[in-house]
């Protein structure tokens, strides 16, 4: 057995410590993850949101990825959707407010961390950014190849500063943002 494939193996499939970076290989297996947890949240929420959907890299077949399942749920009114704060801490999620994006309910979910949920307005600037860019990197191989290889190389020069990791990545997201804005509403 070669040495990469031992390595991944040892991994946990999902969890990041606080403050941790690791870059995981993709795993098929994710998928199958977010159908799950898609399925308990409608249980506990579905009558208040519109939409689930499976965004951030773990989302985007062959991408390597921190192995957290990010969540984005579409709710009509952000006020409103306060409702799905208990019934997602009884799922075992923890509420941390905003957390720096105005009109956003964001959630934790594991320590190790396993899950992030981005509850947001489907009318937000904040749910359509999400979706482009996972749209976009799923429909754009060499741009997807690009961010992975960009991802790769931050993770080893960083050495685990998780915040600069997500700040250098910033301009290359919003660069497909963009992109994808010009494709999707000319």
């Amino acid at each position: 057995m070669n040495s990469k494939k031992s390595q991944t193996s040892k991994q946990p499939l999902l969890g990041l410590k606080r403050g941790e970076l690791r870059v995981s290989p993709y795993r098929e297996k994710w998928k199958n993850l977010f159908e799950i947890e898609k399925r308990d949240i409608e249980k506990a929420i579905g009558d208040y949101i519109e939409d689930i959907q499976h965004v951030g890299s773990t989302s985007i077949p062959g991408m390597s990825a921190k192995p957290i399942l990010d969540i984005a749920i579409a709710v009509k009114n952000f006020e409103k959707a306060r409702i799905c704060i208990e019934p997602l801490c009884k799922m075992g999620y923890t509420f941390k407010r905003e957390n720096g994006i105005p009109r956003r309910h964001y959630f934790l979910k594991g320590e190790p961390c396993t899950h992030h949920i981005h509850m947001l307005e489907k009318d937000s600037e904040e749910w359509e950014k999400l979706i482009l860019f996972r749209d976009y990197l799923r429909s754009h191989q060499n741009t997807a190849e690009e961010y992975n290889q960009l991802k790769r190389e931050l993770s080893e020069r960083l050495q685990g500063d998780r915040k600069a990791y997500q700040d250098a990545k910033g301009d290359f997201v919003e660069a497909v943002i963009r992109k994808s804005r010009l494709i999707t509403h000319p």
